[in-house]
């Protein structure tokens, strides 16, 4: 039984996504997947070759859905991005034209590593479960926007800056349900925020850059380049499946989730959040739209808890294997109304079969995550249900849940 706002789960930590299941023949083909794209640290240095065998095995995946933005326009960023100037890269007298030269030096010092701790099975002791990689997004105030898988379970966060300094650092707020989060640092003594972009402006072929920790801090702030594969993907994972997605051929990998898709312009216009993980695919990398994302954030800063459209039930999609298999039309299985919530209210039952909201397909239990986030909370919505082989329509008012619940 699942939740239906944000019920898929990510794939497993093994970022080859390897299964013995699927030796054939001696040849391994991975089972598909998609994977978040934080590192699992090792204890010892792991070779150079090692590094590049395993980031080969690393690949990409997307299913394609085009929708309207997630978030309501009027909604806008954080301060700190309004009162930070979005300026044009721009170059010195004898200084090469490379462009992403410069992206580097005017982004990657805002670009920082994170790094989980948490205690094991066998001890006590705190110890470094994994890292990823985030951005400052308020000098003044040390905010650093991340992934929340990031430090997901973490009962200490470390900060990584580009001057050598590692500082702890605190959760103000994280909402799995869009896989977003924002850190506090106390120390904001000489730090770089990024500029923030209009990532609804973003076309197909332009040029990219993402900067991140791939591996952990041995290789901080690494710099790869691309540009947009595709807009308007969607993941069927836990908090990238709320979102309409950007796709990238430039190199992410482990360890870059959280870190930032930069244009050309030098501003910020994704966060870079998963890629698809099986053998033969590459350059298969997504990022969060950064406008789709600040509304969250903003809400994470200003109160703690992120606050999103629902109808207050649990869904599953085991229903589908059935549907396929009966060529029935698929969609979200209501597992379980809450009383007095806005399904109930509307006459939705357990074991009804959602496949439209406002006359838009909903065929599993992300999609009916990702058309709800479309609205705001005591918006209204027609339902379209199938109840013993019979399709219905119902009016509802959307309600509320909230990341802390």
């Amino acid at each position: 039984m699942e939740d239906e706002e944000g019920s898929t789960q990510k794939g497993n930590n093994d970022p080859s996504g390897n299964s013995d299941s699927d030796n054939w023949e001696m040849t391994i083909i991975p089972i598909q997947q998609y994977q978040p794209i934080y590192h699992k640290p090792k204890k010892k240095f792991v070779p150079f070759a090692s590094l590049c065998l395993i980031s080969a095995v690393i690949g990409g995946l997307s299913t394609v859905a085009a929708i309207p933005y997630i978030y309501p326009a009027n909604i806008s960023p954080i301060q700190a991005a309004k009162t930070t100037s979005i300026i044009p890269v721009t170059y010195t007298a004898n200084v090469p034209n490379f462009p992403v030269a410069q992206i580097s030096r005017n982004v990657g010092p805002a670009v920082v590593g994170v790094s989980n701790f948490q205690s094991s099975r066998s001890s006590s002791d705190l110890q470094e479960a994994g890292s990823g990689s985030g951005f400052i997004i308020d000098a003044k105030k040390g905010y650093i926007a991340t992934n929340n898988h990031v430090i997901d379970g973490a009962q200490k966060i470390t900060v990584s800056l580009s001057d050598g300094r590692n500082l702890v650092a605190k959760v103000i707020g994280a909402d799995p349900r869009t896989d977003l989060a924002v850190l506090q640092i106390s120390d904001v003594s000489n730090l770089t925020a990024v500029n923030i972009g209009d990532s609804s402006k973003v076309e197909v072929g332009e040029p990219v850059v993402a900067i991140g920790n791939p591996g952990g801090n041995d290789f901080a702030r690494s710099v790869t380049t691309g540009v947009i594969s595709a807009t308007h993907r969607t993941l069927d994972i836990q908090g990238e499946s709320s979102f309409e997605l950007l796709q990238t051929d430039a190199a992410i990998n482990p360890g870059n989730s959280g870190g930032p898709l930069v244009n050309y312009l030098g501003q910020v216009i994704g966060i870079n959040s998963a890629k698809y993980a099986e053998t033969g695919f590459e350059g298969m990398g997504f990022s969060i739209p950064i406008t789709d994302a600040m509304p969250t954030i903003q809400q994470l800063i200003t109160s703690g808890v992120a606050k999103h459209p629902a109808l207050l039930v649990s869904t599953s999609d085991q229903n589908n294997i059935y549907a396929n298999s009966n060529n029935q039309p698929l969609g979200a299985y209501i597992a379980a109304v809450t009383p007095n919530g806005p399904a109930a209210k509307a006459g939705i039952m357990k074991g009804d079969v959602i496949t439209k909201i406002n006359n838009i397909q909903v065929q599993n239990s992300s999609g009916l995550v990702h058309e709800l986030y479309k609205y705001k909370v005591g918006g209204n919505v027609t339902i379209t249900y199938i109840r013993n082989g019979q399709t219905n329509q119902a009016q509802a008012t959307l309600g509320e849940v909230s990341s802390n619940q």
